[in-house]
């Protein structure tokens, strides 16, 4: 695209002047003088010959038009300004976008990123988390760790690993469960996969009663609500595994079911940018040695 001359520093004292409504302002944010901002507004409104000002007696009123260039050159301004911010000390920060499950989030991921954060001092991770329904394109993320099979549309799926799922429940209610069975008197708590009670009783060699317990869309709530004894929660003790080491949570059967695993995601049209690259690296590794 070629670009004809743009008129920089006319353009930056009519940004200035729009926001302050005062040439004076402008003038002291722009270390420059007020006659400079003035004269420089003067020149751009010739240029493109439009008027981008009322001079009133006590300030300024921004045009129509001077409305309608604003909020481009504002975000110009910004953008500009947020890429020299990136470089530090030499080199170039580069941001990197990740959303994940909130479960692996708390109960895996946050635990390492301080790792990470060490050996890779100029990547910001931007990290949001959801509860598996995501749309990599729409959010902008360049990565995406999701719970599944693996099979999403026009998306590249790198399995991490496995974590079955198992009762967990306040070591009181534990120790009123002699076997498998007693759970069935206790109020089960579920996600709105169906299948994971049903396939956790029948791993037990058990009849499954009709599953009727509330249901959350996120793993942490549940086993939330389990901590706080409102029932038994069907979860992956891997990602609760700080609860459970400090007494606080409770596995009471070694019986597991599994129903999918965690995957690194992108979407295949996405270029693989140098940060995209360190972090994959830097997951895998951790992976590796969870597995």
């Amino acid at each position: 695209m070629v670009r004809p001359h743009l008129p920089l520093n006319a353009l930056r004292a009519f940004e200035a002047a729009a926001r302050h409504l005062s040439f004076t302002r402008a003038a002291i944010e722009l270390c420059v003088t007020q006659a400079a901002v003035s004269h420089q507004v003067k020149l751009l409104e010739e240029r493109i010959g439009v008027t981008l000002f009322r001079r009133l007696p006590r300030g300024l009123m921004i045009t129509e038009e001077g409305l309608a260039m604003l909020p481009i050159l504002q975000e110009s301004f910004d953008r500009m300004a947020g890429m020299l911010d990136r470089f530090e000390g030499g080199h170039l920060r580069e941001v990197l976008t990740v959303g994940a499950v909130g479960t692996f989030t708390v109960g895996w991921l946050l635990a390492r990123l301080d790792d990470f954060a060490e050996h890779h001092p100029f990547i910001d991770i931007r990290l949001s988390t959801n509860n598996n329904r995501v749309d990599i394109a729409a959010e902008g993320l360049d990565y995406s760790i999701r719970f599944g099979n693996g099979a999403w549309h026009d998306i590249d799926a790198e399995p991490l690993f496995e974590t079955p799922l198992s009762a967990l429940c306040l070591p009181s209610i534990a120790r009123d469960l002699k076997g498998p069975e007693d759970i069935i008197q206790q109020r089960l708590l579920r996600s709105y996969r169906a299948d994971e009670w049903p396939g956790w009783f029948a791993q037990a060699g058990i009849t499954a009663p009709p599953i009727r317990g509330p249901v959350f869309d996120s793993s942490i709530l549940m086993v939330d609500a389990a901590m706080q004894g409102f029932g038994v929660a069907l979860a992956p003790p891997l990602m609760f595994s700080r609860q459970i080491t400090a007494g606080n949570l409770v596995q009471p059967f070694d019986i597991t079911v599994s129903r999918g695993r965690y995957w690194l995601t992108r979407l295949k049209s996405r270029m693989v940018t140098p940060a995209m690259q360190a972090f994959r690296t830097w997951l895998l590794q951790h992976v590796a040695a969870t597995n």
